[in-house]
């Protein structure tokens, strides 16, 4: 796999034209690229989500709040590291959006530093999140090449069988067992028993979870 360059996309999403022309200035300074919508729905039909990238986000917003909006990208599955930034911030916003997932939550005036430090944090997170879901896809599609037979001594190849009992289960020959056992470890480039579990694992935990 391609190793992907730092990402440096900001989502900023701020009713105020002045904030959002004074955040993008000071993100353009530090060489990181922001897209700016003007509410939560501008941001829904316009935003794309192909590379790691975050979201600076404004809470009070006329129509759809930021709450509410990290609560409906949460419902559509949308993985984004986001930072609150509010000039009427309170407790029970702040505890509420954290428990939500928020990384951060600042309340305006905030230097300058802080928020570049918590986005350089949340770019962070979203490489990280995002090698790993593409690591993942990577391995389903490694996984989905397998043929019938192949998918057959993988089930019971990761629960311990050995090459006589999977023959005996499947009712071929143990020599096709070994051919076909040989054939999955090269496909999903697992070089031990162990690492072929692991893969299983992880690709069962991933399907749990969504």
């Amino acid at each position: 796999m391609t190793a992907h360059p730092s990402p440096t996309l900001v989502h900023l999403v701020d009713d105020d034209a002045s904030v959002r022309a004074a955040l993008e200035d000071l993100l353009a300074s530090v060489g990181l690229t922001t897209r700016s919508y003007v509410s939560a729905a501008d941001f829904l039909e316009r935003a794309t989500f192909a590379e790691p990238a975050c979201l600076v986000l404004d809470v009070r917003m006329p129509g759809m709040n930021g709450l509410d909006l990290q609560q409906e990208l949460q419902r559509r599955e949308i993985a984004l590291p986001i930072i609150f930034i509010t000039g009427h911030g309170d407790i029970p916003m702040s505890v509420r959006a954290m428990k939500q997932g928020a990384l951060e939550f600042l309340t305006k005036p905030f230097r300058d530093q802080d928020l570049l430090d918590a986005i350089d944090q949340a770019l962070s997170r979203a490489r990280e999140a995002f090698a790993a879901r593409a690591q993942l896809a990577d391995l389903q599609a490694r996984v989905d090449s397998l043929n019938a037979g192949e998918r057959e001594v993988l089930a019971r190849v990761v629960t311990g069988l050995l090459n006589k009992q999977i023959a005996a289960q499947l009712g071929v020959s143990e020599i096709t067992v070994k051919v076909r056992r040989a054939a999955l470890m090269r496909k999903l480039q697992a070089g031990s028993l162990a690492e072929l579990v692991k893969m299983v694992e992880r690709l069962e935990s991933a399907r749990a979870q969504g």
